[in-house]
């Protein structure tokens, strides 16, 4: 496999995953990123199940293990900032055996680290055209000067740009809600903590590793398709001040920092669903293929997985149909259940939030709450460990 040439767009989780498995099999891999660096911008992200066992076999286990947000506590708060409940965060969040939780940056970092002195990456510059024939793919850059490479992965996330030159606009699928995530100051002096406040059909929540760096603030509200430009940040900030101002706690506050935040995220909660992974030479990964959309907490999780899966098939006479028959039913587990959880990240009405405090309030009184809580994630749990590595 020495003399096969492999390009891969995007630098985030699944791309440089890919890579580490790619060049030990020999392959001459290529990974272009349209950012003039690794993203610093993100929030925190689970690794579950078979997940952690990727890691453990690339080695990398202990070192994400050692940049876990080692999150200690979640609060529900009411409108005026009063507690409802407290509870372990390992607890409500339903960590068992080696499942982890990582600031995005911190895993992209470790990755590009393991893969950086053997993989080729080209930072601040992007894919601009790709030509498939029968001995390989000719790519042009929007920068670079134009390469073949023997096979193309688009691991460039939910809108991906090399999804929609070989498939043409795949329609996503909505789960009904929008999403905005940005750094704020920490001005709840959190540390190691994250905080919830939900109104009818909006869920507010703060977190942050240290009382002395920056709080990460999210906002996730109901809503049908939103036609919007998403290169319009600014009309994006309007949406989401629309959707929340005026709606207790601290909320106002967070909306006012929102101008000054460097790492301004708005999107819909969606999917994507596709017959095919692959068309030709070019092949699709991650969220790119198959997002599961944040609702599930399985985005990163899948990508980790499906680098492994198509890091072992790549290049072999059916390895792009080996990879999707291996992989299907492991993500079509985390897509029911991405949108089985949607309900979880925007709430309903004033009933059902009551219900839901009520039940956390009282979570911590209860003998039984370790089996109660096993019980509700049994679905998450399952999911995560739905493909054997």
């Amino acid at each position: 496999m020495t003399n096969s040439r492999v390009l891969i767009s995007g630098a985030g989780i699944g791309g440089p995953a890919l890579a580490f498995w790619l060049v030990r099999r020999g392959f001459q891999v290529t990974v272009v990123e349209r950012a003039g660096g690794l993203r610093e911008a993100g929030y925190k992200v689970d690794v579950r199940g078979s997940a952690t066992e990727v890691l453990r076999k690339m080695g990398l286990l202990a070192a994400c293990q050692a940049a876990d947000t080692g999150m200690r506590q979640v609060t529900y708060v009411k409108r005026d900032g009063g507690p409802i409940a407290a509870l372990p965060a390992d607890l409500l969040m339903g960590r068992r055996g080696d499942d982890l939780e990582i600031m995005r940056w911190d895993l992209s970092r470790i990755l590009h680290d393991a893969t950086a002195r053997e993989v080729e990456y080209l930072f601040g510059d992007a894919i601009a055209t790709l030509a498939d024939g029968p001995d390989g793919v000719d790519v042009t850059f929007e920068k670079g000067a134009p390469r073949r490479f023997d096979y193309v992965v688009g691991a460039d996330g939910l809108h991906s740009a090399t999804r929609r030159k070989v498939m043409g606009e795949v329609p996503l699928s909505h789960l009904g809600a929008y999403i905005s995530i940005f750094t704020v100051p920490n001005l709840l002096g959190l540390e190691r903590e994250e905080v919830m406040y939900t109104r009818p059909g909006r869920l507010v929540f703060a977190y942050a590793m240290d009382p002395d760096r920056p709080a990460m603030v999210g906002l996730t509200f109901a809503s049908p398709p939103l036609d919007h430009d998403r290169r319009d940040i600014e009309g994006q900030k309007a949406l989401v001040r629309a959707a929340f101002t005026g709606q207790g706690w601290r909320v106002d506050d967070f909306l006012a920092a929102m101008d000054d935040a460097p790492d301004f995220y708005f999107d819909s909660l969606s999917q994507v669903e596709l017959p095919a992974w692959s068309a030709g030479r070019v092949a699709l990964l991650g969220d790119a293929a198959y997002c599961p959309s944040p609702a599930s907490g399985q985005g990163t999780s899948l990508a980790l997985v499906g680098a492994y899966v198509l890091g072992k098939h790549l290049g072999s006479p059916d390895g792009f149909a080996a990879y999707e028959r291996e992989m299907r039913p492991y993500t079509e587990k985390n897509l029911a259940f991405g949108r089985k959880m949607v309900k979880d990240m925007v709430p309903g009405g004033r009933l059902s939030i009551a219900f839901r405090n009520y039940g956390m309030r009282t979570l911590k009184y209860h003998p039984r709450k370790e089996q109660m809580i096993d019980r509700i994630l049994a679905p998450m749990h399952e999911a995560a460990n739905a493909i054997a590595i």
